[in-house]
């Protein structure tokens, strides 16, 4: 199991303090060390310390191994004990010694399973109650509690397991909790598992499990993807990981994938076209099963009911709003979330350096902040946010120095498309892979645009608005990437110039909104219908709004700070389309913020 390295405001491990909290003082009474009542005439003392001396006397008994009347022994380690501090603490001591085993009257006790620290730290607990449970020592602590029935260990060693769950370390610590019977610990790294699933199947633990294992994750309803592809493609990963032995294993892999759900086009041109289908029958046999589903009218497909046509029902996992940096009014380091359920704000771990008019997103469970500007050089620099660890760190630097660029995903590319080098606009555009941490140019756009915003739909992504600094205009523009072709093309244009537009999509729509003319700052709001290739103005904003950020997320469209013209804004307000109006939410960000970046990511356990 890998270890999880903990973050920023995380502990190392955990301590567990039992007998050593003083109890609560009994209502109505007021005393330091003990309490007294008159019963029947006589007098009732309870002393809250006298146990915790009791304990700490015959722990220093221990250390001077005056009245010992045990040693256990585990290797080369010996560790004088009273047996009935032991027994009074474990079941297993207890069994040992008021038993007719041979070793309730031996002076010395072997402990064969356990080895010598570990026993020693849990014989100092048994006298302390304090141990502390770390990456380094959980995995032999968690058995050795189990073993010796130290039940609170055992529990706090699961509880620690349980916050350290992260994608590359879930299903190691699921085989581990499944070997320890720590059922509810199971539970805990399967469902993150299930929810983490895109994740997970980037991990080398994902490609050492075994059929039966591969089988219940990929079987599972609650398995939460964006599209079933990624299930597709998982499996026919962790088959070519270990072909000439997994070849086999196939059709029975086949049988969970739920073809029926992926796309006609995906099912033609990738699918059909994978060598590990076209030769196996019965997995031809799924995907003529998924084309006959296809054939049928949409309103007749319910009436096909097998595992395989069932949509999958995920868990539908807490979700916060992540604002990286901006400028306040300089490039600031601080990062803060907004979690939607609590209506609150709190502060995460800063970026590693100043950075503002930075591209922000979400991708493959983690928030990347790409370029911007630190308030003195533009940057090429990727920071990526953990959110379950709570760290920033560095990936592949960008070809080019890029500021007010738009960033965003299509595919399983992060895109960073114009943006300012600190000498002109840049035209040209490079797309990032995570699998191989490499940046690489795609075509360029036929204008040079910075401030710029953009989206995905459907597939394609739009470049919104933005200057073009060789004529110096705002721009009304808008062009569309096809990823297939890779081109670009122009589309319609906005009703109105737009730099500076908070760009984002809602329900297959694409939204500009605010932005800046010259010095005339927006509030106004146009969607665009790629169906139709045609813009509409929706209700306006409360307030006008440049140079802020946007997300969507439950069918609302979220507008994040920004300027106005004068000064930093420090509120939010969200578009319903249902209602066609803004709201303000009730807590605003800690600080104004302009150019800051936004994404929503999973909350963090």
């Amino acid at each position: 199991m890998p270890a999880v390295v903990s973050g920023s405001g995380r502990m190392d491990g955990v301590s567990l303090g039992l007998v050593a909290t003083p109890a609560s003082p009994r209502p109505n009474c007021t005393t330091t060390d003990s309490e007294e009542d008159t019963v029947n005439g006589g007098m009732h003392t309870f002393n809250q310390t006298h146990m915790r001396k009791a304990f700490q006397l015959m722990n220093d008994l221990r250390s001077k191994k005056m009245l010992c009347d045990v040693q256990l022994i585990a290797g080369s380690v010996e560790v004088p004990a009273h047996r009935v501090v032991l027994a009074s603490c474990s079941p297993y001591f207890c069994a040992m010694f008021t038993g007719d085993m041979s070793e309730s009257k031996a002076h010395q006790v072997e402990i064969r399973e356990v080895d010598g620290q570990t026993l020693r730290k849990l014989v100092d607990y048994i006298y302390t109650a304090e141990i502390e449970v770390t990456e380094d020592n959980v995995q032999v602590l968690l058995p050795a509690a189990s073993l010796l029935q130290l039940m609170d260990v055992r529990q706090v060693c699961c509880e620690f397991l349980q916050s350290q769950l992260h994608p590359t370390n879930c299903l190691g610590i699921r085989a581990f909790a499944d070997l320890h019977t720590c059922t509810q610990l199971l539970n805990q790294a399967h469902a993150y598992a299930e929810q983490h699933f895109t994740e997970v199947v980037q991990g080398e633990e994902f490609l050492g499990l075994t059929l039966q294992q591969v089988c219940s994750l990929i079987s599972s309803d609650k398995l939460t993807v964006s599209t079933e592809e990624k299930v597709f493609e998982a499996m026919i990963a962790w088959i070519k990981h270990d072909k000439p032995a997994r070849l086999e294993y196939m059709p029975k892999l086949m049988e969970h994938v739920r073809l029926p759900l992926l796309s006609r086009d995906y099912l033609v041109q990738i699918v059909e076209e994978e060598a590990l289908i076209k030769n196996n029958n019965t997995c031809k046999d799924f995907l003529i099963e998924a084309m006959k589903y296809h054939l049928l009218p949409a309103d007749q497909r319910h009436l096909i009911k097998t595992d395989r046509t069932r949509p999958r029902t995920p868990i539908s996992i807490p979700k916060v709003m992540i604002v990286v940096g901006g400028q306040a009014p300089k490039a600031i380091r601080s990062v803060e979330c907004y979690d939607f359920q609590e209506d609150r704000w709190y502060q995460v771990a800063d970026l590693p350096s100043r950075r503002c008019r930075a591209g922000v997103v979400s991708m493959a469970g983690r928030v990347y902040a790409v370029g911007g500007f630190n308030s003195s050089l533009r940057e090429r620099t990727v920071d990526v946010y953990d959110g379950v660890r709570d760290q920033w760190s560095a990936v592949a630097s960008m070809q080019e120095r890029r500021s007010t660029l738009g960033a965003a995903v299509l595919g399983d590319l992060l895109y960073a498309v114009g943006g300012f080098n600190g000498s002109i606009g840049l035209s040209t555009v490079e797309a990032y892979n995570y699998k191989t941490n490499e940046w690489l140019y795609v075509a360029s756009m036929n204008t040079r645009r910075s401030s710029v915003g953009v989206g995905v739909v459907d597939g394609k992504l739009y470049a919104v608005g933005g200057y073009d600094g060789a004529s110096r205009q705002c721009l009304s523009t808008v062009e569309e990437y096809d990823p297939v072709t890779d081109q670009w093309c122009y589309v319609a244009d906005m009703s109105t110039r737009r730099s500076g537009a908070g760009v984002g999509v809602l329900g297959g729509q694409l939204y500009a909104a605010g932005g800046h003319d010259g010095p005339l700052v927006r509030k106004s709001v146009e969607v665009y219908d790629p169906q139709t290739n045609t813009w509409r103005l929706v209700c306006d904003m409360n307030m006008c709004r440049r140079n802020a950020g946007v997300c969507a997320i439950n069918g609302l469209l979220y507008v994040i700070g920004g300027d106005d013209g004068s000064c930093n804004l420090s509120s939010v307000e969200f578009y319903n389309p249902a209602t066609d109006k803004w709201s303000l939410i009730p807590t605003n960000m800690s600080n104004g913020r302009s150019y800051a970046g936004v994404a929503v990511i999973d909350k963090p356990l």
